[in-house]
């Protein structure tokens, strides 16, 4: 089954914490509306790998309270890294000369079936392939 949207981890990182910055509310209120449809949102571990990493440096959450926090996206459809997936964003790299990083999570968007990408930090509007990076914070 796939997914319908891709969420990057800085989207989550945003909705995750707290600041007079809009954009954490803005994402609080769209990823709150991925929660209405079992299957709709999809991520990776390595997205959740970085909301953790970034919970615990930026943010100051404990390990556990960031584990917790993360936790609660386990009920998404989870990308796993494994060799195929890393075979794909070696692909996806040489193809659209996106950084390594960038290129494994279009690479896990792909294999979700998600036609968009949410994320903040790519081009908004830019097509890999069948996945469209939307800026779900504009």
């Amino acid at each position: 089954m796939s997914a319908e949207v891709f969420v990057d981890s800085n989207v989550l990182y945003y909705a995750n914490t707290e600041s007079n910055d809009p954009r954490h509310t803005l994402a609080r209120q769209q990823v709150e509306r991925l929660w209405d449809t079992p299957g709709r949102a999809a991520v990776s571990v390595q997205v959740l790998q970085e909301l953790h990493v970034n919970l615990v440096r930026k943010a100051g959450l404990s390990p556990q309270q960031s584990a917790q926090r993360v936790g609660h996206y386990l009920v998404w459809r989870v990308i796993d890294n494994d060799r195929v997936l890393l075979t794909a964003a070696f692909e996806v790299q040489t193809r659209w000369q996106l950084s390594f990083w960038d290129s494994l999570i279009v690479a896990a968007a792909q294999r979700s079936g998600a036609a968009v990408l949410w994320s903040a930090d790519m081009a908004d509007g830019q097509q890999f392939g069948t996945v469209r990076i939307v800026n779900p914070l504009r």
